[in-house]
C-alpha cells in the first residue's frame, strides 16, 4: 500500500535516477582511465604499500578482495583489500583508487574525527536502519501515525551516517593526490586522470545522500497527505 502511485512518488524516481547517473558517471570514468598505463610503471598493491611507509604506517595489512570497484579500508581489522581490477593493474584509475583507500589508512591513524565518529555510530546505524522500514509499513499500514514517524526518524539516521562520510571520502582523496604528488609517483598529467576518477566516485557518495533525502520526504509527505484528508 506504502508504494502505490502518486504524485510524490516522482521523489522516488528521482533519487533512483540521480543514483544510476553517478554509478554510470564512475563506471565510465573509471573504464576511462583503467586504460591509461602510469609512465612509473608499478602496480596499484605497490603504490598503496609505498604510501603506507611513506607514511610510517606497518600495522596495516595489504589484502585482496574479488570484483571490481569493491577496494575498500576496516578500519578495526586494519586491513586494506585491494579489487581484482586494481590490484595488479599500474593504470592511473587503479593506483588513484588504492592511493585513495590509503588514504583512508592515513585517517585512521591519524585519528581523523569523522572516521572516528563512523566506527562509533556504525552498530548503532546499522540496528536502528534495520528496523526503519518495518516501522514505517507497520505504522502506514495501520494508520498509526506515532510508529510511521519513528520509523522516519529510524531511517534518517542512515542519512546522517552518509552525511558524515562525505568529509571523510573527500578527504581521503586529498591525501591521496598529495601523496601521489610528494613522491612524484605521478606527474601532473597523470594526476588529473586520479582528480577525475576520484571526483566520480564521490559522486555516487552524494547521489547516496540526495537519494535518501528525497526517500525521507517521499515518507514525510505521506503523513502531510494524511493530515489533510482528514
Amino acid at each position: 500500500m506504502l508504494y502505490y502511485y502518486d504524485p510524490s512518488y516522482i521523489l522516488i524516481i528521482i533519487g533512483i535516477i540521480i543514483t544510476l547517473f553517478a554509478q554510470m558517471y564512475m563506471q565510465f570514468t573509471f573504464q576511462k582511465y583503467q586504460s591509461i598505463g602510469s609512465k612509473i610503471g608499478i602496480t596499484a598493491s605497490q603504490v598503496a604499500y609505498k604510501i603506507l611507509q611513506e607514511n610510517n604506517i606497518t600495522n596495516v595489512e595489504l589484502g585482496r578482495v574479488s570484483g571490481n570497484l569493491t577496494d575498500h579500508y576496516i578500519p578495526i581489522k586494519k586491513k586494506l583489500n585491494l579489487s581484482d581490477s586494481t590490484a595488479n593493474s599500474s593504470s592511473i584509475a587503479s593506483i588513484g583508487v588504492a592511493a585513495h583507500e590509503v588514504g583512508h589508512a592515513i585517517q585512521d591513524n591519524r585519528n581523523f574525527f569523522p572516521v572516528t565518529l563512523q566506527i562509533q555510530i556504525v552498530p548503532a546505524v546499522g540496528f536502528i536502519s534495520k528496523l526503519s522500514m518495518p516501522l514505517i509499513f507497520i505504522g502506514y499500514l495501520l494508520s498509526i501515525v506515532e510508529l510511521f514517524e519513528l520509523g522516519i526518524i529510524a531511517f534518517s539516521t542512515t542519512l546522517v551516517y552518509q552525511i558524515i562520510t562525505l568529509p571523510v571520502e573527500f578527504d581521503a582523496s586529498r591525501r591521496a593526490i598529495n601523496s601521489l604528488r610528494e613522491m612524484n609517483i605521478l606527474d601532473e598529467g597523470e594526476l588529473y586522470g586520479v582528480k577525475k576518477v576520484l571526483t566520480a566516485a564521490a559522486l555516487t557518495y552524494v547521489a547516496a545522500v540526495a537519494s535518501t533525502a528525497l526517500q525521507i520526504l517521499y515518507y514525510t509527505s505521506k503523513i502531510s497527505n494524511r493530515d489533510r484528508r482528514r
